[in-house]
């Protein structure tokens, strides 16, 4: 495991058809990282692997703590004793569901109720976990466009590695790239017929999901380990 360039903690969905679904609707399978075949959907604005480009290679995922190399010293066997032991500590998040809506010009599943405890958990993640990453290069803190945010999440940026974390935290699962208004409605006309069946009532989140990113830029799930607090 110790080939992998950058790790994040992310929640995926157990096994099951709503995980296969999302999985086609990517094209990338992270369980078994493979490449698997989109679904065939009318009435979409371009191909579905167009519309997906973007979040593919992460996989289906709700970011709990972002992507980060490891700090110097720590292996991968450490990040994951740890991640289980604080899955151990904590509570699984439940809501009443999951609800599609466009986000800042991509579409997204949203958690549907209060969100206090999704709040929580990520808190404790990103801050329990920190002192096993690396702190950002120039690059990175670069490539986080940093005059684009605000002063707060320029803080956060420089304290946790990610801008959008604590107060700034907002869980989502991403469904495509960057769109334009009339796209991103059309995707949603077809998406949520499509999803409505699958989609999970009550929204869980009973794991935290160990990712990796091999040298490809792909994520894998590693390991899974359940929030039993």
């Amino acid at each position: 495991m110790e080939d992998f360039r950058r790790y994040a903690v992310y929640f995926a969905p157990r096994d099951g058809a709503f995980a296969d679904a999302v999985a086609s609707w990517l094209g990338w399978d992270p369980v078994r990282g493979v490449a698997v075949a989109h679904p065939d959907l009318a009435g979409l604005p371009m191909p579905v692997a167009d519309l997906t480009g973007e979040p593919r290679k992460y996989g289906f995922h709700g970011t709990i703590k972002a992507p980060f190399r490891l700090a110097a010293g720590v292996g991968f066997s450490d990040l994951q004793a740890e991640v289980s032991a604080l899955a151990a500590r904590l509570r699984p998040v439940v809501t009443p569901g999951l609800r599609l809506a466009a986000l800042k010009g991509f579409v997204a599943l949203l958690p549907e109720g209060d969100e206090a405890d999704l709040l929580a958990l990520g808190a404790e993640v990103v801050t329990r976990l920190d002192h096993l990453r690396a702190p950002l290069t120039e690059a990175e803190v670069a490539k986080r466009r940093p005059e684009r945010l605000s002063a707060r999440q320029r803080e956060l940026l420089g304290r946790w590695g990610y801008p959008y974390v604590l107060e700034e935290f907002r869980f989502h699962l991403t469904l495509s790239g960057s769109l334009g208004p009339a796209e991103v409605d059309a995707v949603m006309g077809v998406l949520g017929p499509w999803l409505a069946p699958l989609l999970p009532r009550p929204f869980v989140i009973e794991d935290l999901c160990l990712f990796g990113e091999d040298a490809a830029g792909r994520f894998h799930l590693l390991s899974r380990h359940a929030l039993t607090g």
